[in-house]
């Protein structure tokens, strides 16, 4: 049975927007190189499209394919591809069950994806199916374990326990990125190439744009839930909220956030 996972962030406007802000060269660096023109290119889990669309250049005039669980942010990637002057099928889809027959592309991608899936490695696995002899899988994800932000803030702490435990709650593992090669390994692969990279926000126009998103996220899908389950109170949520406003506004703010990626050749 396909598993009925529950995406921790939610589709709401502020996530959405901020998914949007995503670019292939700062989500997929590792990836861009190996890209050429006239390859097919599926991106499981594309939200608003901003990094497929930058994939779908790379390849051009290869077939470029987005999906998503649900019809919500699809509107926004027709958008961004039209702008772009891209074309890109965006489609809802099931990436345990993928509607494409196999070896129908060079490459598959997903970008933080497999955090939130009960089952990884069914998806990586169906992601090998689709992908040609020879093509790519190309996966990278956040650990969230290993944020680390200066100043020092408990309030901070509080934010990152209570994102991991609403996460577990989900069955979904927010530390990912440290776990891809070993999904990698279990899904069959064998021809592996994994790596990692960091976000880092510091300057003052960064520090505001995810101080500020997660200000406002924390009230949105993952703080509801957090509600709901008796793991925080709208006190406690507020404080977080503020948390993220003092660190943006901290002229000495300063975050990271690592990432695992992983190149698999099928």
């Amino acid at each position: 049975m396909t598993p009925k996972d529950v995406y921790t962030h939610g589709h709401g406007e502020v996530v959405v927007r901020s998914h949007a802000a995503r670019t292939a060269a700062g989500s997929a660096a590792y990836l861009l190189p190996l890209l050429r023109p006239g390859m097919d290119l599926l991106d499981v889990g594309c939200g608003p499209g901003s990094i497929t669309v930058d994939l779908a250049e790379a390849v051009a005039p290869g077939r470029v394919r987005g999906i998503e669980i649900t019809a919500g942010p699809l509107a926004d990637a027709r958008r961004a591809a039209a702008e772009r002057g891209v074309t890109v099928d965006f489609a809802v889809d099931d990436a345990y069950r993928l509607s494409d027959p196999g070896d129908s592309y060079d490459v598959t991608h997903a970008h933080q994806v497999l955090q939130h899936l009960s089952d990884p490695v069914a998806a990586l696995r169906e992601m090998r199916r689709v992908t040609r002899p020879g093509g790519l899988v190309a996966v990278r994800d956040a650990d969230y374990a290993a944020f680390t932000w200066w100043p020092a803030d408990e309030r901070l702490d509080a934010w990152l326990a209570l994102y991991r435990a609403v996460a577990h709650g989900n069955d979904a593992e927010p530390d990912a990125g440290r776990r891809l090669l070993a999904w990698a390994h279990e899904a069959g692969f064998t021809d592996v190439t994994p790596s990692a990279s960091v976000w880092c926000y510091a300057r003052p126009e960064d520090r505001t744009r995810w101080g500020g998103m997660w200000a406002e996220r924390i009230h949105s899908s993952v703080g509801q839930m957090a509600l709901e389950r008796g793991l925080a109170t709208a006190a406690d949520l507020a404080s977080i909220s503020q948390a993220w406003r003092d660190w943006a506004a901290h002229p000495d703010g300063w975050l990271m956030i690592p990432h695992g990626e992983l190149i698999a050749r099928v």
